[in-house]
């Protein structure tokens, strides 16, 4: 070796020692070591595989190399018929000058050396004082490429390598416990409103966004509001909100459950009656139309209201004018209606189970209330309101949610919505004995298939997948273990699909 060829290694060892101090990440460290080596070594490919000594699985972590990648490439060999097994055999380093007659690897691994041309490898292990971390390949599109002092500068490289590897994989452990325990802390905050500030309505996720937009726009303009959506989802906590925006907020809330009451007796709960009205009515009796004058009306389960009442509604929507029962005096009221339904109203008046001139009257303007399984980036959120809530009330010292608890949580379809989940985290904080929320996980399961879900739109069935690649990815977009990988798309695409179903990670760390 010459005494330039000397300094040229040299101060490429000095490059790569200041590489591997300054990077951890391995595809950075990997392009460093070869734009610094190439010059000096005739490779190709550079390649940094870890070796997963339990599974004996090799997996690809940093590639540079001249020409274009093959993206959909495997990522993940068995560790047999591999350059490893004959360096975990040997305890040597691996050189093999002429591909074309080696006969000791897998026809697969053989296939994609073909498919890169490579003529001639070297193979080195990386190791240190803890152990076998992986292997450093060198490869080569040319036959017999490495002399004997180039094979000796790569086993000096890949000492220094190996600490680097070491290291990278001990900052990836410190990371995953940080998260881990950023994940599993959960500090029960006093406040943890959207940024609308809506009272009672907790989330910040894009699909109750859209909701508490649409609250804003009609709560202001006095018109009828027809509010839909499964059992369960908070649509009383909608109309309140529609209440307490509108010009009325000053007057009273005046609700009624049309399917909690008897058919017989709703329209005396609307109209009111007068005392002899009917047998019973041993005093005069204020209806809901009049207590709501200059407020709002709040008709739950309006889909349920009789066929035979519907008309004097409409009569009372249309002119604010209305008789007690047993009474003659026409009483004026004058009231903003907001009603709420888990049924589908078209359909009902297309069966003629409901109106078709009061479907039009209330439906002026109609908001829908996404499931709780559609807004699962709101579940953390609401988990920990409601442990608040209960714990404070039980007067127990609820400190961490384990991140297997909020998985669990996050990933159940929660048929009966946010009144389920409500009922399962006070249960859940009444069961749990100290500052770690434990579930009855059994419960979910049991409840799981009370109720199927329904079918969903192809927007709602995209997002749902790539939350649950996100979620097996724990969160990581790119790299050969990330979601776009998983899903078999490019990282930007994925990115541009993040963005436009509105995924962005709220509740991890968010304690």
């Amino acid at each position: 070796m010459s005494a330039d060829d000397s300094a040229l290694k040299y101060r490429a060892l000095l490059q790569i020692s200041e590489a591997l101090i300054a990077s951890r990440d391995r595809e950075v460290l990997v392009q460093s070591l070869f734009e610094t080596l190439r010059p000096l070594i005739a490779f190709d490919y550079l390649v940094i595989m870890r070796y997963d000594a339990g599974r004996r699985i090799l997996s690809l972590k940093a590639i540079a190399g001249m020409g274009h990648h093959d993206p959909d490439r495997p990522t993940e060999w068995p560790a047999e018929g591999s350059p490893i097994q004959v360096l975990l055999e040997t305890g040597q380093p691996l050189y093999v000058p002429d591909m074309s007659v080696e006969t000791r690897f897998r026809p697969d691994l053989m296939a994609i050396y073909r498919q890169y041309n490579i003529r001639s490898g070297f193979w080195v292990a990386l190791q240190t004082a803890h152990g076998l971390h992986g292997v450093l390949a060198f490869s080569s599109c040319t036959q017999d490429a490495y002399t004997r002092e180039d094979r000796e500068f790569m086993q000096h490289i890949s000492r220094q390598v190996a600490i680097a590897t070491e290291n990278a994989q001990a900052f990836e452990k410190i990371n995953q416990l940080r998260r881990h325990i950023e994940d599993e802390k959960v500090y029960l905050e006093e406040e943890i409103r959207s940024e609308y500030r809506f009272d009672e309505i907790v989330g910040s996720g894009p699909a109750l966004r859209g909701v508490l937009q649409q609250i804003q726009t009609a709560a202001p303009t006095d018109s009828s509001i027809l509010i839909q959506g499964e059992t369960g989802t908070g649509k009383e906590l909608v109309a309140r909100a529609i209440h307490r925006l509108s010009s009325r907020a000053n007057a009273t809330f005046v609700k009624l459950n049309c399917a909690a009451i008897p058919a017989g007796l709703i329209e005396s709960e609307l109209l009111g009656h007068e005392k002899g009205a009917f047998t019973g009515a041993v005093g005069q009796r204020i209806g809901r139309f009049e207590l709501a004058h200059q407020g709002t009306l709040f008709l739950d389960e309006i889909g349920e209201l009789p066929l035979e009442m519907q008309p004097k509604l409409l009569r009372v929507l249309q002119d604010g004018q209305f008789e007690r029962l047993g009474g003659a005096r026409t009483i004026q009221s004058d009231f903003r209606l907001v009603a709420a339904t888990n049924r589908d109203l078209r359909t009902m008046v297309a069966e003629q189970q409901f109106r078709a001139d009061l479907f039009y009257r209330v439906n002026v303007f109609p908001i829908t209330i996404p499931p709780l399984r559609d807004r699962r980036e709101d579940i953390p959120t609401l988990v920990r309101y409601f442990v608040q809530e209960f714990a404070t009330r039980m007067r127990k010292n609820i400190e961490a949610i384990p991140v297997e608890v909020m998985e669990t949580l996050v990933n159940y379809s929660w048929p009966g919505n946010i009144r389920e989940l409500r009922n399962i985290i006070e249960r859940s904080v009444i069961l749990t004995p100290g500052k770690r929320l434990i579930i009855p996980k059994d419960d979910l399961h049991e409840s799981r298939s009370v109720k199927s879900a329904p079918v969903i739109t192809m927007d709602d069935a995209e997002r749902r997948h790539i939350l649950e690649a996100l979620d097996a990815s724990n969160w990581v977009v790119g790299g050969p273990s990330g979601a776009a990988s998983m899903l078999g798309m490019k990282r930007s695409t994925l990115q541009s699909r993040m963005q436009k179903l509105g995924i962005v990670r709220r509740y991890v760390g968010a304690s």
